[in-house]
Order: structure tokens, then C-alpha cells, then sequence
């Protein structure tokens, strides 16, 4: 009880002090909205939706998760208040989950967003509801798990919101959203398939519109393969370069 109590704890104080931070709303929230915009007068009203439903659902969960936990991590790590919580008698692994839960979250109602507006003004059509579910929590999971690793070497937020823009925009162009992995240079497509969010899209373009390249089975095999490494890695970063 008292482990859930702690957990809780963490989890409710980031969400009160961190969802509405600004770079959380013109990263997380504004951002995509204007990339639908941006796509709708481009085209005139006359893009397929869905082919943008799966880029617009990623580019809504990779920015929120990112943002959310690029302010959580450096505004903690700044005001010294993350030392505070090493304190605290709980576990390492605990203290991170509480830690990303809630960017996890963040990033899972931000894909509500355009998954509603696509299909309630758009018209667009899901193939298949349990699998476009599974595949936005696991993107979730692992966009923040990447942000994570990335902003433990920041201790301002710009900088943080930086260095994950190194990853953020080329991820996008390179995972499949755009252009499909397959039309890409040879020498370039080892790289997308290092990049776990091709998985996810992969996983979004089945469950939308069954025009998936991969094998589900193994798109959320690697994905959740990733997840436990990633979450390896940046417990072990933490400690090396947080805990002296």
C-alpha cells in the first residue's frame, strides 16, 4: 500500500505542475494540430485521411510524451526536487515509472485528440480497434522511455527540447510515416528499421488500414523488447550520472 502511495504521490504532483507547462502545449498539443492544418491546404480538403490518420496519431503521441518529459525531468533535475526523491524509500525502478507514467498518459489523450477528430469529422474508418490501442500505448511507452534517455543528459529545459528534436524530426521521415521504409535509399533503410517507432507506425497503418510491411507479432515484439532496454539503459545512465 504504501509503495502505491508513493507512486500515486509522484504520479499526481507531475501531472498537476507539469501538463500545462508551455512547451507541453506547443510541442504535445499544438504542433500536430498545426501539421494537420498544415496538410489540409496543402491538399484543399482533398488528402486521403487515411493515410495521414496514422502520421497524425505518432506525430501527437512522439511530441507529447517527449515534451512532457523533456519539462518533467530538467525542471525537477534543476530545482534539485529528483534528489529529493532519491530520498525517499522506494526503488530506483519504481521511481522512474512514476516518473514517465505520467508522459505516458499525456501522450496516449493527446492521440484521443486527432483519433476522435479523425473519425467524427473526417470520416475516417479503424480495421481494428484492439490492436490501434495496443499500438498507441506502446508508442507511448517507448517515446517517453526515448525521451527519458535522452534528457538525462540536460539540465535545462531548451536543452532538453533540443536534443530531442535531433531524433524527433528525423524519426518521423524515417520511420515509414511519409515515405514507406521500403522506398527509401538502400543504405539508409538499416536505420529505420533500427528506429523502434517504424514498428509502431507500422502497427497504427494495420490497425487503420491493414496496410502494414511487417509482421505484427514482430512489430510489438521489438517494441516491447525496446522498452525493457531503453528502461535499462536509463536507470543505469541515472545512476552513473545522477547519483554520485
Amino acid at each position: 500500500m504504501s509503495t502505491f502511495i508513493a507512486f500515486w504521490n509522484i504520479l499526481s504532483k507531475d501531472m498537476k505542475n507539469y501538463y500545462l507547462k508551455p512547451p507541453n502545449i506547443s510541442w504535445g498539443i499544438i504542433f500536430p494540430f498545426a501539421w494537420m492544418l498544415m496538410m489540409l491546404v496543402k491538399s484543399k480538403s482533398a488528402f486521403d485521411i487515411n493515410e495521414a490518420f496514422p502520421g497524425i496519431v505518432v506525430i501527437s503521441v512522439l511530441f507529447g510524451t517527449t515534451s512532457m518529459l523533456s519539462v518533467t525531468i530538467t525542471f525537477e533535475r534543476k530545482s534539485r526536487s529528483f534528489e529529493r526523491l532519491l530520498l525517499a524509500p522506494i526503488s530506483m525502478e519504481l521511481l522512474i515509472l512514476a516518473k514517465t507514467t505520467g508522459a505516458i498518459l499525456f501522450g496516449i489523450f493527446n492521440s484521443a485528440i486527432p483519433v476522435l477528430i479523425s473519425i467524427i469529422f473526417f470520416d475516417s474508418t479503424v480495421n481494428n480497434w484492439p490492436v490501434l490501442i495496443a499500438g498507441i500505448i506502446l508508442l507511448a511507452v517507448i517515446s517517453t522511455l526515448l525521451a527519458l534517455f535522452i534528457s538525462v543528459s540536460a539540465k535545462e529545459v531548451f536543452e532538453a527540447q533540443t536534443y530531442s528534436n535531433f531524433y524527433r524530426f528525423p524519426m518521423i521521415f524515417l520511420c515509414g510515416l511519409f515515405i514507406p521504409v521500403s522506398s527509401l535509399p538502400v543504405f539508409i533503410q538499416p536505420l529505420s528499421y533500427i528506429l523502434p517507432v517504424t514498428y509502431g507506425v507500422d502497427i497504427l497503418k494495420y490497425s487503420i488500414s491493414g496496410a502494414n510491411s511487417l509482421s505484427i507479432a514482430l512489430d510489438m515484439v521489438v517494441l516491447i523488447g525496446s522498452c525493457f532496454i531503453l528502461f535499462y539503459f536509463s536507470i543505469r545512465n541515472i545512476k552513473r550520472k545522477w547519483i554520485v
